[in-house]
């Protein structure tokens, strides 16, 4: 009988240990459920992080909204310290708990109520999906028979490029977007599968195709409270070159890349960090596996070169090794003034139409 009491007992102190106010089941684990969401392609960070966290409310045993709240925060904490680019994941967090946190609800009971948001978020995230296809409809009117110069890969940018091609004669310019080559092994592979002629332009020649190109097109990591962009780095200087050429610079981005931040230089990024284009302690090019510049680029670009004096001369490392990709940025910061538009399911807004933007949303 004792025996029977003790073991009954046990199962009183783990049912009441698993329904801690405020606890999520031990078994769920926010980050293993945000990564099965990124496996669909057309869910993007955001939308990820907020399925994540829909789960997350699901499976919480909160019994209050401050636990509730609390939960969700502790859970999008997770989800950026394993993340080495949390920006965007971080709009999709910032919007999700601040839905949480000003929804209207007449809900009987708080489990009602947290049913309620699984519905709600589960259904934003599937309207969501669609935004792409609004974004693309609403650049249609931008777009010409032109010549347009993109930078890294983003979906909605390619969505935009395939539902132009349908109906106007374009050609697109594409970076490499060093240093992870984004652009050259996305890009044109889907533009040229489309049969959008297209042409691959070194980083390093942005300035030099300028004059070719109608206007610029870029997607986004997030648009940030200033009307500034957060995107691929080398969207900063592809700015500035377009303003000095009087060509238009336009940001394709969800509006749940929207995000409170204000960032004033490139070091007030969330992913600036010391280590990012220091010098390095130990080790000089000559320490790098190096050869003749004129066969790097042969291998590099697969395209046959011509040995000169010159070039003999010059060592360069075949490649970037992992850790000198590291000491490079993500992303960057471009100022709203070099901006002439962002268009986004909500309309076509200037940088400062999306401050206004951002200030209605979160104000509820």
């Amino acid at each position: 009988m004792s025996s029977v009491s003790s073991s009954e007992s046990e199962r009183s102190e783990s049912l009441q240990s698993d329904t801690q106010p405020g606890a999520t089941s031990s078994s769920f684990d926010i980050y293993a459920t945000y990564e099965r969401f990124l496996q669909n392609e057309d869910i993007s960070t955001p939308l990820a992080a907020i399925l994540a966290l829909t789960e997350l409310v699901e499976k919480s045993n909160a019994g209050t909204m401050f636990e509730l709240v609390k939960a969700l925060n502790d859970g999008a904490k997770s989800l950026k310290e394993g993340t080495p680019n949390p920006i965007s994941l971080n709009c999709g967090c910032e919007l999700f708990v601040a839905f949480v946190s000003l929804f209207p609800h007449d809900s009987d009971t708080f489990s009602e109520l947290k049913t309620e948001l699984v519905k709600q978020g589960r259904s934003y995230a599937a309207e969501a999906l669609g935004y792409r296809d609004r974004i693309a409809d609403l650049s249609l009117g931008f777009i010409k028979d032109d010549s347009i110069l993109t930078h890294s890969y983003s979906r909605v940018v390619m969505k935009t490029l395939l539902r132009a091609h349908k109906q106007k004669r374009i050609s697109v310019y594409v970076t490499e977007a060093r240093p992870r080559g984004l652009g050259f092994v996305l890009n044109v592979s889907s533009l040229a599968a489309a049969g959008i002629p297209c042409t691959v332009v070194l980083d390093s020649a942005v300035a030099y195709v300028m004059d070719n190109v109608d206007f610029v097109l870029v997607g986004s990591e997030a648009v940030v409270e200033s009307g500034g962009l957060i995107n691929a780095v080398g969207s900063h200087q592809m700015a500035i070159i377009a303003k000095a050429a009087n060509k238009p610079f336009y940001a394709l981005a969800e509006s749940y890349k929207f995000h409170r931040l204000f960032p004033l230089s490139q070091y007030d990024l969330p992913t600036h960090n010391p280590s990012i284009l220091s010098f390095p302690r130990t080790g000089t090019l000559s320490t790098l596996s190096a050869q003749p510049l004129s066969s790097s680029i042969s291998q590099l670009h697969e395209v046959p070169t011509v040995p000169s004096e010159s070039h003999s001369a010059l060592l360069v490392p075949l490649s970037m090794t992992p850790e000198q990709i590291a000491r490079n940025p993500d992303v960057d910061y471009t100022r709203p003034d070099l901006i002439s538009l962002v268009i986004s399911d909500v309309g076509h807004l200037t940088p400062e139409g999306v401050s206004q933007y951002l200030v209605g949303m979160f104000a509820g």
